[in-house]
């Protein structure tokens, strides 16, 4: 006994394309309002940095650590690797109680290296950072 199976219902050739005009309209509309709402996303806080009116010395009684524009490094006086910028204050602060860095950094350095640089003050073990600024100038 043979059972022939027939596929009574076949498909149409334009059933079986997909229809593409309706997915490319709604991502041409999601494209639009991503491109109008991205710049506002990224704008963020509207943030006024305080001016600095201070006549006090806020370098006395804590290391001055300086990098200049062309990050160099200096513990006081002397130059100091980044790399080996940690093991350095380690050994500064090694028998001291009070571990204070004074960050004096040039204005025109990225912020993502002095972030670094305090990051390895913090790894060094420093509790107290300060930041050295120019004072303001009276108009």
């Amino acid at each position: 006994m043979q059972v022939s199976i027939t596929n009574s219902k076949r498909l149409s050739p334009n059933m079986s394309e997909i229809n593409v005009t309706p997915l490319v309209d709604v991502m041409l509309v999601l494209l639009i309002i991503f491109m109008i709402t991205a710049p506002m996303m990224q704008s963020g806080i509207n943030v006024n940095l305080p001016k600095v009116e201070t006549k006090t010395n806020p370098s006395s009684g804590g290391l001055v650590v300086s990098v200049t524009k062309d990050r160099y490094i200096y513990m006081d006086d002397q130059v100091v690797n980044l790399y080996l910028l940690e093991s350095k204050l380690k050994e500064y602060f090694y028998n001291k109680k009070k571990r204070v860095v004074f960050l004096k950094a040039d204005k025109d350095l990225p912020h993502g290296y002095v972030t670094n640089v305090m990051g390895l003050l913090i790894k060094a073990g420093i509790e107290t950072i300060g930041i050295i600024v120019e004072e303001k100038k009276e108009e």
